[in-house]
């Protein structure tokens, strides 16, 4: 038995090297087709977010049950794969969401994504306190890159303002913090203390201000504790790591640039001046020598520094970042609006449809019931209601219309009216009046129309008078008032 043993152990080789699998690049074999139709997201806080719950209740909550599907992809990211086109556009326009109080990073898939992928998010931010001689395009899109990119402004200077801030729209990095306030230096007013409100974001770290964890798993918390810690026991005083230069020796910018002027930016999280930037002045440097390569380093010395004076420039020129889109929409990305703008729907719909606002299909489409006006019998029903005096009105599928008709508001929505009740006498009285009238019609000769089973039609009877002729009535005449005969 040893022997054999022994003979297996000589016969393994611990030299075996594990090659490669090539996967074959046959289109059964690949998932590109369908996952251009797909979401990509990612916890941000995983120890706070179950991945099965998700999985399963966020088709639920964005109301697109059973036509979307997810797979989780690892313990952090995820994927959402859509049956149309419409149905991922809808997700991606509803900006940040969330799951269980904590934010998700959310972006459409991408066949080869970039290093920063699932690292920014969409967050439209409330800009308060600006002082009122700054109420400029620059001004606010300076204040918003203080906390992110600035993707959209939502201002418009010839219009009213009922809101006593701006919102901008920007690429947030969820590795920083969410700033509350910045300290901000103007001229001729001095330092004013700019607030920043953060929508659609719900928990945080109390501590750092990041999406990421909770403030009992704060990092920067422990690692102060543990510091604080060890610098006890030795006595020793914390040194802070100086960061890596970016400009070594060797580097034709080494001694044009300063350190701060491209190190990372600490808001945005990227470099002060693109890398494309950078290799075009060590071009243009290199090729010069002598008094030229003075002068080159000169220029390149001044047009920083020109660009860096002016945020709009720095954006462009030296970060190559578009410029934001200024949008005269204030309430862009807040989802649905209550107001009083629907007065632009209702005079489009009065120029496709015969007769404009008098129809009252026009009416049921400004009280929100637009898919009604495909049906005709809904249509006929209200021009009808319209030249009669009914008083019918159509409230749509909203519970907080408040029309006049046979509803009105209520404090738990739209309730049906309570009429004025008619005054008629008890029924005692009414068979009494009735059968005194027929006695009077009966002795005078009167012709009777008595009520028959369909209220529709009236029979006419026949009554013999003193000589012996017979009245037909030829007219219907209706008494007011008047109780079943009693013959």
């Amino acid at each position: 038995m040893s022997a054999a043993m022994d003979k297996a152990m000589l016969e393994l080789s611990l030299d075996e090297e594990d090659l490669p699998f090539e996967m074959p690049d046959l289109p059964e074999f690949s998932s590109t087709e369908r996952n251009k139709r797909s979401l990509i997201g990612r916890l941000l806080n995983p120890s706070c977010q179950k991945m099965s719950s998700l999985i399963l209740d966020m088709p639920r909550k964005w109301q697109k049950y059973n036509r979307v599907r997810g797979i989780a992809l690892s313990r952090e990211r995820f994927q959402f794969i859509f049956q149309n086109e419409y149905d991922l556009e809808d997700v991606l326009s509803k900006g940040l969401h969330s799951f269980n109080e904590w934010s998700l990073a959310i972006e459409r898939w991408i066949e080869q994504p970039p290093p920063d992928y699932l690292q920014f998010v969409l967050l439209w931010v409330q800009i308060r306190n600006i002082p009122v001689n700054y109420y400029t395009k620059e001004a606010i899109t300076a204040l918003g890159d203080l906390v992110g990119r600035v993707v959209t402004v939502a201002f418009d200077p010839e219009k009213s303002q009922i809101q006593e801030f701006v919102r901008v729209q920007i690429m947030f990095n969820v590795a920083n913090p969410l700033k509350k306030c910045r300290i901000i230096s103007f001229k001729n007013i001095g330092p004013v203390e700019i607030f920043y409100f953060y929508e659609r974001v719900q928990k945080r770290c109390y501590h750092c201000q990041r999406m990421t964890h909770e403030k009992s798993a704060c990092p920067i918390l422990e690692r102060q504790r543990q510091n604080q810690d060890i610098l006890e026991k030795m006595g020793l005083v914390e040194d802070r790591p100086k960061a890596k230069p970016v400009l070594m020796e060797g580097d034709p910018l080494f001694g044009v640039l300063e350190e701060h002027q491209v190190g990372i930016h600490p808001i945005l999280g990227r470099p002060k001046i693109a890398s494309e930037v950078l290799d075009g002045m060590r071009q243009y440097l290199l090729v010069a020598e002598g008094e030229e390569r003075r002068i080159r380093e000169e220029r390149v010395k001044k047009s920083v520094k020109e660009a860096e004076l002016n945020p709009v420039t720095e954006r462009m020129v030296l970060r190559l970042e578009p410029p934001p889109v200024v949008t005269k929409d204030l309430n862009r990305g807040k989802g649905l609006v209550f107001g009083f703008e629907a007065a632009d729907v209702n005079s489009s719909l009065s120029h496709s449809i015969p007769g404009g606002q008098k129809l009252m299909g026009a009416a049921i489409a400004a009280a929100g019931g637009v898919s009604s006006l495909t049906n005709p019998r809904l249509i006929n029903y209200g021009a009808a209601s319209t030249s009669s005096s009914s008083g019918f009105s159509f409230s749509g599928n909203s519970s907080t219309a408040n029309v006049t008709g046979l509803f009105e508001g209520g404090p738990s929505g739209t309730v049906k009216k309570s009429g004025k009740p008619r005054r008629r006498p008890y029924v005692t009285k009414r068979n009494l009046r009735a059968v005194e009238d027929s006695a009077k019609k009966w002795s005078t000769g009167e012709v009777i129309v008595k009520p028959s089973v369909n209220a529709e039609k009236r029979k006419e009877f026949e009554v013999t008078t003193n000589g012996g002729k017979v009245a037909r009535q030829k007219t219907f005449e209706t008494v007011p008032s008047e109780g079943p005969s009693s013959s």
